[in-house]
């Protein structure tokens, strides 16, 4: 066997563990944000609360105030240091963003695409279908707001069809409806501001700010532009934009 060929079972483990502890995190959130809506909080902030301690648990009896403690009760907080190990598995990124389970994508997205535009190639790689089948039952907490960030904040003429594509299918996710309810108020208006913006893309047929039609992504395709204005009408219904 070749020195290429040697298996790495550490890095395999490393890559098992991590899967685990993302599709725990996911059930564990998941399980809050039910609880939750059967407690009908008061307040979104009430809800985040709920979720973002989901990890904590309660004291047990012989857990005393003031003594000795050996484990950190908010082990989220102390597990994150600087260690070599830590360091090299930054620096082992992913090429190529393709995660197969919710899970994963999670757990990608959180720890390697960092910046809005590493975010923004990301969706636009995975498309609208593929994200609508990773997330057909549920959008993850809080992750809804952060897809409609990076969109809006990058978002090109030349990308409209798919950006629209990938817009539709997160409308189609499990507890849409919820997740949108619950966007914070600056994510609400990130979700103005990127339909406001595919809609100022459909106006300009010739030129305009020195765009050219290409540039636009405006060819002239009667059909697709059509087809492409339908269902941003639909989509502006569906996400409740003003």
């Amino acid at each position: 066997m070749e020195r290429n060929d040697i298996i790495d079972f550490k890095a395999l483990e490393k890559e098992l563990q991590a899967a685990l502890t993302a599709d725990e995190k996911y059930k564990r959130e998941n399980a809050a944000k039910l609880r939750a809506v059967e407690q009908k909080v008061a307040s979104y902030e009430e809800f985040r609360g709920i979720v973002l301690a989901s990890h904590l648990k309660p004291l047990e009896r012989k857990d005393k105030i003031g003594g000795k403690r050996t484990v950190p009760w908010n082990c989220h907080t102390t597990q994150r240091g600087t260690s070599q190990d830590e360091a090299t598995e930054i620096t082992q990124v992913k090429t190529l963003f393709q995660p197969e389970t919710s899970a994963e994508f999670y757990r990608d997205w959180r720890r390697y695409l960092r910046s809005g535009p590493e975010r923004y190639q990301a969706l636009l790689q995975l498309g609208g279908p593929k994200l609508g089948h990773l997330f057909q039952t549920d959008v993850g907490f809080g992750l809804l707001g952060e897809l409609l960030v990076a969109l809006a904040d990058h978002v090109r003429p030349a990308d409209r069809l798919v950006v629209l594509g990938i817009l539709r299918s997160l409308a189609g996710t499990g507890r849409f409806t919820l997740n949108l309810s619950l966007l914070s108020h600056a994510e609400r208006e990130s979700c103005r501001g990127l339909f406001q913006k595919l809609q100022a893309m459909s106006a300009p047929r010739s030129t305009k700010g020195g765009f050219s039609q290409a540039e636009w992504g405006l060819e002239e395709q009667p059909g697709v532009l059509q087809e492409e204005e339908r269902l941003l009408q639909e989509l502006l219904g569906v996400y409740r934009v003003d």
